[in-house]
């Protein structure tokens, strides 16, 4: 560990997009992100922090969202991925069936992982693998 560096938070994460109308429609209007609009960059300030951070091989996300360590050919791999942590369980099914019936697809629905997260995710208009989560032990 380097001494001299003190991480505290992650203080930022943007998602980088060749079509910023339709990104900011996925995190403002279907995820209800308070997005301000500075000359096509969107953003909000004082959202509250990370709660993790993590390096995911991708054989171990493929094997999260299909069973299996290869990811498909048909899906964009993504290069990041951003969970939104909701209320509770229900809050997570609820997105999801309301998301689906805006049109977005589901890479899986809402399910619960071995290690007690429920989540359910999808790939953003940049690529990202993004995820509608409830984890028991940020609610404690």
């Amino acid at each position: 560990m380097n001494e001299s560096i003190k991480i505290e938070c992650v203080a930022g994460f943007a998602v980088i997009t060749k079509d910023p109308a339709a990104s900011a429609s996925l995190y403002r209007d279907a995820l209800g992100l308070p997005l301000e609009n500075h000359d096509d960059y969107f953003f909000m300030d004082g959202f509250p922090g990370a709660k993790h951070f993590g390096v995911w091989p991708l054989a171990m996300a493929a094997q999260s969202c299909f069973g299996r360590d290869e990811w498909p050919e048909d899906i964009p791999e993504p290069t990041a991925t951003m969970e939104f942590e909701l209320a509770d369980v229900a809050a997570v099914e609820a997105a999801v069936r309301e998301m689906k019936e805006q049109g977005r697809e589901f890479v899986h629905e809402a399910r619960t992982e071995p290690w007690g997260q429920t989540v359910a995710r999808f790939v953003s208009p940049e690529g990202v693998l993004i995820g509608l989560s409830y984890a028991p032990w940020l609610h404690e």
